[in-house]
């Protein structure tokens, strides 16, 4: 009997998530639709969907905010996510600056607060009190969000621990092997989930561009540093359950030029903003990276470049040409049909674009199967506040409300 109940509960549990992951990808959606979508039956659907109605997290929509309020006839019901049902905080996390972000249950933004981050910020406030004072102030600034705050997910730059609960390494000061984020936890009472960047980039390509969707994508991430995230036929790839990749400390050059990791020859080490820098004002590779280069400088390289200036264009052939022998070596295990390239050095792309296809053209990979398509995606904020908002919501549905009890019908009645 007990198993009964156990496999009755696991399959109620099943078809909510269903449901759920499939207004989020879906957006809102009939319940007739939702039926062809899950393969779930319109009874079935019709049940649950009066579960999730009478608990608040979904809700008819209005006629004002249906999509489709201007078509004539009577039109199918819609029903889509509560907005109020549930709100997340998110923060992104790199050496330039912090973007902390208050989230609807809908994936609509609510409020944003930007700091910048520099190398004495995390010596000034321990990440604790920094991040908490952060969610303290988002608090402040929407407080009918403070009681249906679920969750609070960061993205940083750098390498996790296997269980993704502690930065081991990061570019950005007084970060690493900090308890962070089992501190937060406990201060808050919310789960606290660390992101590398690469999985964010893989998971946010794939959410922003729907042709992409169930593509194999590797979305290469060049600025203050490189990353790269991995969807194999729309399945996020990399190491362990991160999901991410390694790409920008691939080594290029044995015993080359130092990278911020303190190794040498790292393909960051040529190709982030830093590397770049110090290729154009000819420092010596042995030189310290620059902790932070600030975006107009970088801007100003880009600018140079493309008008001839020979230094400046020299440091964007070498990065490219580090990218290019990178994505070759990556063809030789996996076979993405599309390079996106996102971030600041998106903008550099026409520059960088010779060498990556001549690298790319020497493989035999490609000159079997043909070079894949490259793609400059010129926002390098958005994939990764994307890739970070569906994972968060997503677990939102998945863990929060898809696992929640069935309302007895008196109840809801």
């Amino acid at each position: 009997m007990t198993r009964n109940v156990s496999d009755s509960d696991s399959v109620r549990r099943q078809n909510r998530g269903l449901l759920l992951a499939a207004l989020r990808s879906g957006g809102p959606q009939s319940r007739t639709a939702l039926a062809g979508v899950t393969g779930l039956s319109h009874a079935s659907v019709t049940a649950i969907m009066q579960d999730l109605i009478s608990q608040e997290i979904v809700e008819e929509l209005t006629a004002s905010d249906r999509p489709d309020a201007r078509m004539r006839g009577r039109p199918a019901t819609l029903v889509g996510f509560r907005r109020s049902a549930a709100y997340v905080a998110l923060f992104e996390l790199d050496v330039n600056r912090l973007r902390a972000s208050l989230v609807d249950y809908s994936g609509i933004l609510v409020d944003r607060i930007e700091t910048a981050i520099t190398p004495q910020t995390f010596r000034e406030s321990p990440p604790t009190a920094f991040f908490s004072n952060h969610l303290k102030q988002l608090r402040a600034r929407t407080p009918q969000a403070g009681a249906a705050l679920r969750r609070m997910a960061i993205s940083v730059q750098g390498i996790l621990d296997r269980e993704s609960s502690i930065v081991k390494w990061s570019p950005i000061p007084m970060l690493a092997e900090s308890t962070f984020s089992a501190d937060l936890a406990a201060d808050t009472g919310l789960p606290v989930t660390l992101h590398k960047r690469g999985r964010l980039l893989a998971e946010g390509t794939r959410w922003l561009d729907p042709k992409l969707h169930d593509a194999s994508v590797a979305t290469v991430f060049i600025g203050s540093t490189v990353a790269m995230g991995l969807s194999l036929h729309g399945q996020i790839a990399g190491r362990g359950e991160g999901g991410a990749t390694e790409f920008g400390h691939m080594n290029h050059i044995p015993s080359g030029a130092l990278c911020r990791c303190g190794m040498r020859g790292c393909i960051e080490a040529y190709a982030a903003d830093y590397g770049v820098l110090r290729t154009a004002y000819s420092v010596p590779e042995t030189a310290s990276p620059a902790l932070a280069v600030p975006a107009q400088q970088f801007d100003s390289l880009i600018q140079r470049a493309g008008q001839g200036d020979r230094a400046a264009k020299h440091g964007f052939n070498l990065a490219g040409r580090a990218i290019g022998y990178g994505l070759s070596r990556m063809l030789s295990m996996f076979d993405p049909s599309h390079i996106l390239i996102v971030g600041p050095g998106a903008r550099a792309l026409p520059l960088m674009q010779g060498e990556i296809e001549a690298a790319l053209g020497a493989s035999l990979v490609c000159r079997i199967n043909g070079m894949p398509t490259i793609l400059a995606h010129l926002d390098e904020k958005e994939p990764i506040f994307r890739g970070l908002l569906m994972k968060t919501l997503g677990d939102v549905d998945r863990v929060d409300f898809a696992a929640l009890p069935s309302v007895p019908r008196a109840e809801a009645g």
